[in-house]
Formats: C-alpha cells, sequence, structure tokens
C-alpha cells in the first residue's frame, strides 16, 4: 500500500508541474531573469504548495507515525553551514544554466526530448560522484581513528 501510496502522489505531483508549467525550462529562467521579463508564475507555483502543504506538516509534527502507518521522519538540522551553501549553490547553477531542478526534469522525461534526459543523466552522475567522496570521507576517518 505504501508503494502504491507513493505513486500516487508521485503522479499527482508530476501532473501539478505539468500543468503549472514548471516543466518548461523557459518558465524557470524567465523566474531568475529578474533584469529582464521577469515570470512571477513560479513564485506563485511556489506559494501555493507551501500554502497546501503547511497543514499537514505542522499536524505531522505532532504524530509519530504516518497514516499508512510507517515512521515520520521530518529533517531535524537547523545549520548552516558550508555542504549546505555549496550545494544549494549548485543546485541553482545548475537550476539557472538548464532550467530544470530534479521533480520538473523527471517529469519532463516523458516528452522524450534529449535536454529533460541529460539533465537526469548528469543529475545522476552528480549524486553518484557525491555518494562515492562521501563514502572516500568516511572511510578515511575510519582508517584513521
Amino acid at each position: 500500500m505504501q508503494i502504491f501510496m507513493a505513486l500516487v502522489a508521485g503522479l499527482i505531483f508530476g501532473l501539478g508541474l505539468i500543468l503549472s508549467g514548471m516543466t518548461n525550462p523557459a518558465k524557470v529562467i524567465g523566474f531568475l531573469d529578474l533584469a529582464g521579463n521577469w515570470d512571477p508564475s513560479l513564485a506563485l507555483v511556489m506559494a501555493g504548495a507551501i500554502a497546501v502543504s503547511a497543514v499537514p506538516f505542522r499536524l505531522a509534527k505532532g504524530r509519530a507515525t504516518a497514516l499508512l502507518g510507517g515512521p515520520i521522519r521530518l529533517p531535524t538540522a537547523t545549520d548552516i553551514d558550508r555542504r549546505l551553501v555549496l550545494g544549494s549553490l549548485a543546485f541553482g547553477a545548475g537550476w539557472g544554466l538548464a532550467g530544470y531542478c530534479p521533480g520538473p526534469a523527471l517529469a519532463s522525461l516523458l516528452s522524450g526530448g534529449a535536454k529533460p534526459l541529460l539533465f537526469v543523466l548528469a543529475m545522476l552522475a552528480g549524486m553518484a560522484l557525491f555518494e562515492l567522496l562521501q563514502w572516500q570521507a568516511l572511510s578515511g576517518r575510519h582508517k584513521a581513528a
């Protein structure tokens, strides 16, 4: 049941991205173009998403388990450190250059275009590189101890 509900949630999320136009890189780049022909629609989509998710997140804080019985694991980190800042900068640069972030890129794979496919492949390569570097850093710490 959990996998089915995850599929349903993902389909609703993807459909929302498609219907709102957020799978169109030109919309994202238009939002980021503050000095040119600025398109505020992405800000409206973000505000709508925050409004819709605020109540469930507030309710989830008071629960130990999800409606389907699994544990609720809300983020607890509050520190702004070097890794967060560098990761945010890399995310923003990729977003601005490609016009995609992970969700819309995955939804755009259905279009069959080369650009979302290349973005997703580059994203997966970056994730794999991070995991490799993380593994090496942890291995180095264990050897030194």
